[in-house]
């Protein structure tokens, strides 16, 4: 099915939902899903939740609180405090990490909507993830999540060139996972690492790097940018000031590697066999 079709049938299949909570993280999918949903349902039928722990990037909460202005739907756009943090599955970073954080998150999603007579309970999954290592749609399967993009079929670049066609401000937005995504497997994950992370990341933000990952390695920041911006680090001052920032917020070495960013760059020791690791 060609993409206009497959958008038609998200459209309708939003509209036989009537009453919708979306959870919003302000990425891609997700940010895809409220505006189509916001322009196929009454506004005051469209709710948005975003969840709040220290495993979102302030910046991230920011720019979902702006998008949910533009599809005008600010006053159904709730913020909750989620406390994975608390819950020693999530804690021991083993692989299955995630689906903890989704169990968490979807369980008072669930009540959320039950509270306020809302049928369905929709996330940004697409036929793109599919394949993937996602334990969290595990979580979204128990919970009984609805997942419209993967419903219509459509994948992560179809719903790019859509949001691009229509001129939303998101189409062009990097990849985002939760900062608990830059921690090896089997290392724990804790408040201060992630506090490291994202500030590590915030930094190569400024410094006019898009699509960035701090990974973090206890004492070692290992970098990812995409190949391109490679260059840009032959800069000795550039250079300079990176391995400086990120030695104050507390790495000893800062690398670069040289693979370059992808998703899901800690995966890889499960596919390769090795267990935990990153």
């Amino acid at each position: 099915m060609e993409v206009q079709g497959k958008f038609e049938t998200l459209k309708t299949n939003l509209h036989c939902y009537e009453r919708v909570l979306v959870a919003f993280s302000g990425g891609v999918d997700s940010s895809f899903v409220l505006w189509a949903a916001a322009q196929v349902l009454p506004k005051k039928n469209v709710f948005a939740v975003t969840a709040v722990s220290p495993s979102l990037a302030p910046e991230e909460l920011g720019e979902a609180k702006e998008l949910a202005q533009s599809f005008g739907i600010a006053k159904n756009h709730w913020l909750i405090e989620t406390n994975e943090l608390e819950i020693e599955g999530y804690r021991a970073n083993q692989s299955s990490r995630c689906f903890f954080c989704k169990d968490e998150l979807y369980s008072k999603l669930t009540k959320l909507a039950e509270l306020h007579s809302i049928v369905h309970v929709l996330d940004g999954f697409n036929a793109s993830d599919v394949g993937d290592f996602r334990p969290g749609r595990k979580a979204g399967e128990k919970w009984r999540i609805k997942s419209p993009l993967l419903e219509a079929g459509l994948t992560k670049p179809e719903i790019r060139e859509i949001a691009r066609a229509h001129n939303l401000s998101f189409w062009d937005k990097p990849q985002m996972a939760c900062l608990s995504s830059r921690i090896p497997y089997g290392q724990e994950v804790t408040v201060e690492k992630l506090s490291q992370v994202a500030q590590a990341e915030k930094l190569l933000h400024q410094f006019g790097f898009r699509q960035v990952r701090v990974r973090h390695h206890e004492k070692i920041a290992r970098i990812e940018v995409e190949p391109e911006e490679w260059s840009r680090f032959s800069d000795f001052d550039l250079r300079a000031q990176v391995q400086q920032k990120l030695r104050e917020l507390g790495f000893l070495y800062v690398t670069l590697d040289l693979v370059g960013y992808r998703t899901g760059s800690l995966n890889e020791a499960l596919r390769k066999g090795g267990g935990n690791g990153g």
